[in-house]
C-alpha cells in the first residue's frame, strides 16, 4: 500500500525550497554604477563597430535624442571608422554621473592607431544613458 503522508511532506518541502530559492533570486543585490555603464558603454561602441549606427543612436540620454536627430548622428560619423573599441574604466563622481575611459583603434593611412576617448554617462529615467556633446 502507497503511503500518500509522506508523499504529501515532500510536497511541501520542495514548494519550501523552491520558494526560497526564488525568493533569494529576487533580492540579490543590484550591480554598481561603474558596472551597468561600463556595459552600456561597450555594447554601444560594439554597435558603432559594427556599424549599426540606428540601435548605437538609441544609447544616447533622451535630451541628447530631443536635441539631435538619428539622421543628424549618422550625418555626424563615419561607419567602419572604428575597428575596436574597449572601454578601460569608468569612474563615477555621483549617483548619476559617470566618466567613461575608452580606448578607440582605427586605421590612419595604413597604421592601425589606438587614442584615448572619454564620454560621459548620465542616470536618467532609471537608466544610464551617454550624454552628447
Amino acid at each position: 500500500m502507497c503511503n500518500t503522508g509522506n508523499f504529501a511532506g515532500s510536497k511541501w518541502v520542495l514548494a519550501v525550497v523552491f520558494g526560497l530559492a526564488v525568493a533569494g533570486c529576487a533580492v540579490a543585490p543590484p550591480k554598481p554604477a561603474d558596472e551597468i555603464v561600463k556595459e552600456r558603454s561597450q555594447a554601444r561602441w560594439d554597435l558603432m563597430v559594427s556599424g549599426d549606427l540606428d540601435k548605437a543612436y538609441g544609447y544616447f540620454s533622451p535630451s541628447t535624442r530631443a536635441t539631435m536627430s538619428l539622421a543628424g548622428f549618422k550625418s555626424r560619423v563615419k561607419a567602419g571608422f572604428w575597428k575596436a573599441v574597449k572601454v578601460d574604466k569608468v569612474e563615477c563622481s555621483s549617483a548619476d554621473r559617470c566618466e567613461v575611459s575608452a580606448t578607440i583603434d582605427y586605421d590612419y593611412r595604413g597604421m592601425r592607431v589606438k587614442t584615448p576617448h572619454r564620454e560621459t554617462w548620465i542616470r536618467d529615467e532609471s537608466n544610464w544613458w551617454l550624454l552628447g556633446k
